[in-house]
């Protein structure tokens, strides 16, 4: 039985990797902790996450290939402590979010419970590529793989 996939579409070349990270992302769904992302400018972004009770000591951020993650990992502080109710989270956590090709992280704060994430996106640049296509005879037809430039064309 196949799977029906997004990127399923024989016009979709090469996005397996993107299938692939939309899964990861997928099973790291947890509500917690909460979160806001906001667009603080045309090129600017900034992900906010609700922290209350961590200490800058107790999170990490990292970003690995592609992906941004933040780590929270509490000290255990019970110890000599006695509880008649303890409502307030103190569970460890790991946020995902996958960034796009060349989105920069600037920099994180930490305020009043707040965890500040600010990022960068850089303005895409327009690409445009002619490929040269070559003329031939009636023989066995081999593929044509296109260096541009200087007028030659390198066969493949």
């Amino acid at each position: 039985m196949s799977r029906s996939s997004l990127f399923g579409s024989p016009l979709f070349l090469g996005f397996d990797h993107l299938e692939q990270m939309l899964d990861r992302v997928q099973k790291s769904a947890d509500g917690y902790p909460p979160y806001n992302i906001e667009q603080t400018a045309e090129t600017r972004l900034r992900i906010t996450l609700a922290v209350a009770g961590f200490s800058m000591d107790d999170l990490q951020i990292t970003q690995e290939d592609n992906q941004l993650v933040i780590r929270g990992r509490q000290r255990d502080d019970s110890e000599g402590r006695i509880f008649l109710h303890r409502g307030i989270a103190a569970r460890q956590f790991q946020r995902a979010f996958v960034l796009a090709e060349g989105i920069e992280v600037e920099g994180a704060w930490l305020d009043n419970g707040l965890l500040h994430v600010d990022l960068r996106r850089p303005v895409p640049e327009v690409r445009v590529k002619t490929i040269q296509i070559a003329t031939r005879g009636n023989g066995p037809q081999r593929p044509v793989v296109g260096q541009v430039g200087e007028g030659r064309v390198k066969e493949g």
